[in-house]
């Protein structure tokens, strides 16, 4: 699974890189660098799992389970307070 999420990752890059190279700028303003790259795919990540966790909390039905799943999507919120 480690092997399927590196793969993603990097196509998830490609794919805003392509995303900001067909967006008009304003003219003198130049492209996003990489540091705003990571940022912007770090929080896409961020709501990826929280979707996940959504999702899933909906469907689970062992308490301990939903509890954890709760606690895991009060960390993601806290983490997305920051952006």
């Amino acid at each position: 699974m480690r092997y399927m999420a590196k793969g993603w990752e990097s196509k998830s890059v490609t794919a805003l890189a392509g995303v900001f190279d067909s967006l008009p700028r304003p003219a003198g303003q130049k492209a996003p660098d990489s540091a705003t790259l990571d940022r912007i795919r770090h929080k896409e990540t961020i709501l990826l799992s929280r979707t996940r966790i959504m999702t899933d909390l909906k469907t689970a039905q062992n308490p301990r389970y939903r509890e954890l799943l709760s606690r895991t999507l009060a960390d993601l919120d806290a983490k997305l307070s920051t952006f």
